[in-house]
């Protein structure tokens, strides 16, 4: 007697599932299961860190400088292309430690707020670098965090620092910017590159043409970093931005004022009892 066939159902069958047929159930996946954690974990909004996953901490940016120095500079050939590379992931490494400090003293003054959602929860790209630093100044801060991941050619690779129930893998960027852009009620822009600018670009186009239209604060860290990278003045002398648009950010220099500028516009627009 012949065996009878039983055919896969189609939400088990693999070979479909990574269709491009099927896309469409990949694109509502990565929408649907981060919604449904921060539903579980009572997640209201975030605060979003942008920037560049090569910026290394100061302890590991020390280590490498002092190996480099130790080294016989006869003994390399481009000893002076490493030194000076060393020198410069060193003074970038300033970038690392004032994410961890502010993403940690906001992490605390949230955890101090009165209520009981999770309210400005930091939310990062879950990489390393800037990512790193933020995710785990909101661990020294005594709270949770969130990391976006993605999956990318070269496996850019969760930090540490994040719950493993908040940290989700994307392949596509678009919904992972979704998730950026959807809870966010204020993002800092570190210094970074063609990531980093995507980012910060296509967020600030959202916000330019009324599609975010929520109050959304956009902090750009280190004034002389960015314009050396976008000269703003030439985008208002050409007249392709009005010099208005420069309200829809705001530069700080340090993690004080970073700090201040944070806590008074959700003081101002998400705490009052207007609100």
């Amino acid at each position: 007697m012949a065996t009878e066939f039983k055919p896969e159902k189609a939400y088990e069958n693999q070979e479909f599932l990574n269709s491009a047929d099927a896309r469409i159930l990949r694109i509502l996946a990565e929408f649907l299961e981060p919604q449904t954690q921060f539903r579980k974990k009572n997640i209201l909004d975030t605060i979003v860190f942008f920037g560049s996953a090569r910026i290394k901490s100061k302890k590991a940016a020390t280590k490498e400088y002092n190996k480099i120095k130790s080294t016989d500079p006869k003994s390399v050939t481009n000893f002076a292309e490493l030194l000076r590379k060393a020198q410069h992931n060193l003074k970038m490494s300033k970038y690392y430690e004032d994410a961890a400090e502010l993403s940690k003293r906001l992490t605390t003054w949230s955890l101090s707020l009165p209520t009981e959602q999770k309210r400005f929860i930091i939310c990062t790209g879950g990489g390393p670098g800037i990512m790193e630093a933020a995710n785990k100044g909101a661990k020294q801060g005594g709270g949770v965090s969130v990391g976006l991941n993605i999956s990318l050619p070269f496996e850019q690779f969760p930090n540490k620092f994040i719950p493993k129930d908040l940290v989700f893998e994307f392949h596509y960027f678009f919904m992972r910017k979704f998730w950026f852009a959807y809870l966010a009620k204020a993002l800092v822009v570190f210094p970074g590159g063609f990531g980093t600018l995507d980012e910060f670009m296509e967020i600030l186009t959202l916000v330019q043409t009324g599609k975010i239209k929520k109050s959304l604060l956009i902090v750009v860290f280190d004034e002389k970093y960015w314009k050396d990278i976008i000269n703003f003045d030439k985008l208002i002398e050409n007249e392709v931005i009005n010099k208005t648009d420069m309200n829809l950010f705001t530069f700080c220099q340090s993690t004080d004022e970073a700090f201040d500028l944070i806590t008074k516009h959700f003081e101002k627009n998400y705490l009052s009892q207007k609100k």
